[in-house]
């Protein structure tokens, strides 16, 4: 078959979704697919359009369905496309109504369709290869934040949570990711100066951040939107564990009976929670324990056979 993904994180992103786009690419590719990666449909022939965002890659669905009126064409429905644009965007909904199937990468996901277009969604976990295990620091707890600095992420709540956490406390956070914009970049230099613990790393290399990840004890994961977090496959799959906020697209990829949830925004809540972690050996084994059972879902063949299976719906 000739596939076309697109997305519209450009090359040389290090976005979620141009994560997403490349290892399906490969993942494809090795099923025997001929597959081409761009950030907007060029109008080369495909037997299958997948289209990542449903708003912003609304061009290219409308493009492909003109040209081919009863091809294949699969939307992915990013956080944004689901706890947001799907219910105001004109263009996001004319992409679902398009769309011959839908993917969303968590199963909280489906919750958020309008039932008209469930039957047709399907849902595909993303998936993480860590060869590295966790081996944090033994004189330090260290906490990693992933991802870039920018609204939807609320970026800065692990940072505020550790200033409520004792300055005698052995606790350090380390957050990597690019400032979208110069008001975040700022933001996170005047935390450095007020709290030494704290360090904003920027923009660095995958490699570096699994890294950074690795030799972490905890990630949090704050976001007020997420469509199913590629940090979080992550950390699953190194053993790292996580508190995130308690929003759908988290609950979505931990389960609903996982015990590292606190409140977005809330930064007291989530300040009591890493001084549990730190302090409380039963209840950092119990997230361990808790991770190590969604493990299966973010494995690697896991992924590639629900692209298969939906390929096959397809033909």
């Amino acid at each position: 078959m000739k596939i076309a993904i697109v997305t519209p994180a450009a090359a040389g992103s290090r976005t979620g979704n141009r994560h997403t786009a490349q290892r399906w690419a490969s993942m494809l590719r090795a099923a025997g697919h001929k597959v081409s990666l761009a950030s907007e449909w060029d109008a080369a022939p495909a037997d299958v359009l997948f289209a990542l965002h449903a708003r912003r890659s609304h061009a290219s669905v409308l493009r492909y369905r003109q040209a081919y009126p009863t091809g294949n064409l699969v939307v992915v429905l990013t956080g944004t496309d689901l706890y947001r644009d799907i219910r105001y965007d004109a263009g996001a909904q004319l992409s679902m109504k398009l769309a011959q199937r839908l993917v969303v990468l968590q199963d909280e996901g489906l919750k958020e369709l309008p039932r008209q277009f469930r039957a047709k969604a399907r849902v595909v976990y993303q998936s993480a290869q860590v060869k590295t295990r966790a081996s944090p620091p033994k004189k330090k707890f260290r906490v990693c934040v992933l991802g870039h600095l920018r609204e939807e992420k609320d970026p800065f709540r692990a940072a505020l949570a550790l200033q409520l956490i004792p300055p005698e406390e052995r606790i350090e956070l380390v957050q990597l990711g690019k400032a979208m914009s110069p008001a975040f970049a700022a933001q996170a230099k005047t935390l450095m100066v007020h709290e030494p613990r704290y360090r904003w790393l920027g923009s660095v290399q995958h490699w570096c951040a699994l890294r950074w990840l690795c030799r972490s004890h905890l990630m949090v994961i704050s976001s007020h939107m997420e469509g199913g977090a590629n940090a979080i496959a992550e950390a699953v799959c190194a053993g790292v564990p996580v508190l995130a906020s308690a929003i759908a697209g988290n609950i979505g990829m931990l389960g609903s009976g996982y015990a590292g949830y606190f409140p977005p925004g809330d930064e007291a809540a989530l300040a009591k929670l890493l001084t549990k972690a730190m302090r409380h050996q039963a209840y950092y084994q119990s997230l361990k324990r808790d991770i190590a059972a969604r493990r299966h879902l973010f494995r690697p063949q896991s992924e590639r056979a629900s692209l298969v299976r939906l390929l096959r719906e397809l033909n």
